[in-house]
């Protein structure tokens, strides 16, 4: 599956509340969830390698996964 991160979440790992969450780490987060996604949605609970809990706001478009965004914790 293809997963397209936008410009707004890739300028959000640069913020301290993302910090040591990479984009492999969004990457790996994407292809986990299961099924379809028609509409915007938060998913909860994803640890980067690093040990950080971290959100994603993701959605399917026909050309793969969008990840709208990245919500540290």
């Amino acid at each position: 599956m293809k997963v397209i991160i936008t410009e707004h979440a890739r300028k959000r790992l640069k913020d301290m509340r993302q910090e040591k969450i990479t984009a492999g780490d969004i990457f790996d987060a994407a292809v986990g969830i299961p099924g379809k996604v028609p509409t915007a949605t938060r998913f909860r609970g994803f640890i980067a390698k690093s040990g950080r809990i971290f959100d994603i706001v993701a959605k399917d478009i026909p050309d793969g996964r969008l990840v709208i965004t990245i919500i540290g914790k």
